[in-house]
């Protein structure tokens, strides 16, 4: 039986670790060394020669996801076989097949419980299809907002961001997840209710926050004097309690072998990004995350971008005991993308039991982390470089800016200037600088990679969200822990439960029973003048 610790693999690193090389060494980066320390697929390069690796570490990373089996768990996974599991307790026992949900291009996946939900995708996006050439016709919504939290938010919203350049002129979308009532409030104030769609997005058809917001938007339509079933739209689970065409505009459902933060490629994320970035477009967002479904499949290191990326990242945490991992976009349309990989890579990997139920005895998932490019230069890269906490970087580029409109001033473009922002921090992170004046002494030797492509647009952005899905999954098969369930997510929402049965007696003049929950009840008291 596989332990992560327990592989010959794992061993054989942690000897390497000893003597890892230095960036800073002047023998170490070289420009032969940029040259030939990347990988590449569908128009993506990964540069790593700013990370701590030799062919020796490269190769002994690769004999540990061999031991993993971890291409073999990719294949299972795509194939629709049961991944979220854990033996011995009681747990999901679900499939994760959100690679099904884009599954319609070329060399589609033959596996019977893949071509399943696969069909079952394509219906849904059959429906949409026709229900958003409806909407063209009549030319009568230019809004809407998803109502959703978690995953119904965090992918949906960095993808939007991330595309808006491509969006239609007539078409704007907005979210609203938080109960805060303040959110909701400002939202409503910059809306036309007339012209606005409400999709609203929990897979269970219960899930507090977005039933609490529903209710809101409903109250809002009917003092506008409009009928809420002519603005809503259902994105649920079947037969759940928002299955209920008699409240609904429209539709479409999910299932239960799709993860919240997997979603986005799902009628999570595709109601509300088909309708702002027209359906074309759409599908070409699908049919990168789908090709990239395919490179990770691949058994080649230097054309598996997922899986040598994941191999880095757990050199660093496991290997070099780094405990962050910082995602800078040089693109402003990237600003919310940190947001998502947070939850994709923290909600996955904030486990302390392996998939057999025992308690791990290594870091499992990094905490990841980021904001946009220059903005961070100043402001948190003078720790990056200068503090105490080495924090190896993941940088994502692109050559070309999406509007194609930029200025020369001095010499060079904005985006040139981006670019060359991008790849001196690498440098700069990787070789140091030595100096007199301690104050000034950068040591250098602080890890990094660069995600770089020729421009940002549905086809790469769809591939670049599919790599950090597998990046992420691969983490998961190497360490062998659950990385598609979310226990931990469950107990706060549990015990809020219980404080909401305080506050309901209170609104009713009662006071809430001691035994009931007496720690509620303490913190209870301090809302009283």
């Amino acid at each position: 039986m596989y332990s992560f610790c327990a592989s010959k693999s794992f061993h054989r690193l942690r000897e390497l670790a000893e003597e890892v090389i230095d960036l800073s060494d002047a023998h170490v980066m070289s420009p032969k060394r940029v040259e030939s320390h990347v990988a590449e697929a569908l128009g993506i390069k990964l540069i790593y020669a700013t990370e701590r690796v030799n062919e020796v570490v490269l190769h002994s990373l690769f004999d540990l996801a061999q031991e993993a089996r971890a291409i073999e768990k990719m294949e299972a996974m795509q194939a629709g076989e049961i991944v979220n599991f854990i033996k011995g307790c009681k747990s999901e026992e679900r499939a994760a097949l959100h690679t099904a949900m884009r599954d319609f291009f070329e060399q589609r996946n033959s596996a019977l419980k893949a071509m399943r939900a696969s069909e079952l995708a394509y219906r849904e996006l059959e429906k949409l299809k026709r229900f958003l050439a409806e909407l063209d016709t009549n030319a009568l919504y230019t809004d809407m907002v998803q109502i959703g939290i978690g995953g119904s938010l965090l992918g949906p919203k960095a993808m939007y961001e991330g595309l808006k350049a491509f969006s239609k002129k007539e078409r704007h979308l907005h979210f609203l997840s938080n109960v805060d009532p303040d959110e909701g409030a400002a939202l409503f104030k910059t809306l036309n209710l007339s012209r606005t769609l409400f999709v609203v997005v929990s897979k269970s058809g219960t899930t507090l926050e977005t039933k609490t917001n529903e209710e809101a938007v409903r109250a809002q339509l009917l003092n506008a004097g409009l009928d809420p079933k002519n603005h809503l739209i259902a994105v649920t689970g079947e037969k759940s309690p928002m299955d209920d065409p008699s409240r609904y505009l429209s539709s479409f459902y999910i299932w239960d072998f799709i993860g919240g933060r997997f979603s986005v490629t799902s009628m999570v994320g595709g109601v509300a990004l088909a309708f702002a970035l027209g359906m074309d477009r759409f599908l070409e967002f699908l049919r990168g995350a789908s090709a990239m479904d395919k490179i990770a499949l691949r058994p080649s290191l230097k054309e598996n971008l997922p899986l040598l990326s994941a191999l880095l990242t757990l050199w660093n945490r496991n290997f070099l005991g780094y405990p962050t991992c910082a995602v800078i976009p040089y693109s402003a349309a990237l600003h919310r993308l940190p947001a998502h990989l947070q939850q994709l890579e923290m909600e996955s990997h904030g486990k302390s039991i392996d998939k057999e139920g025992n308690g791990v005895h290594f870091d499992t998932g990094p905490i990841f982390w980021g904001e946009p490019g220059t903005d961070g230069q100043h402001s948190f890269f003078q720790m990056i470089h200068q503090g105490t906490t080495v924090i190896p970087v993941h940088f994502i580029g692109f050559f070309k800016p999406q509007y194609r409109e930029d200025i020369l001033f001095q010499g060079t473009t904005c985006q040139e200037k981006l670019i060359s922002n991008l790849f001196a921090q690498a440098i700069a992170l990787a070789t140091g600088q030595s100096s007199d004046n301690p104050n000034q002494l950068f040591l250098g030797n602080r890890p990094s990679r660069i995600l770089f492509a020729e421009e940002l647009n549905p086809y790469t952005l769809g591939a670049l969200l599919s790599y950090f899905e597998h990046h992420a999954a691969f983490e998961g098969f190497i360490w062998n822990i659950n990385s598609f369930d979310q226990e931990g997510v469950q107990l706060g929402k549990a015990l809020a439960n219980r404080l909401l049965v305080q506050f309901a007696q209170l609104r009713e003049g009662k006071e809430p029973s001691h035994k009931e929950f007496p720690l509620g009840q303490a913190f209870l008291r301090h809302l009283k003048p």
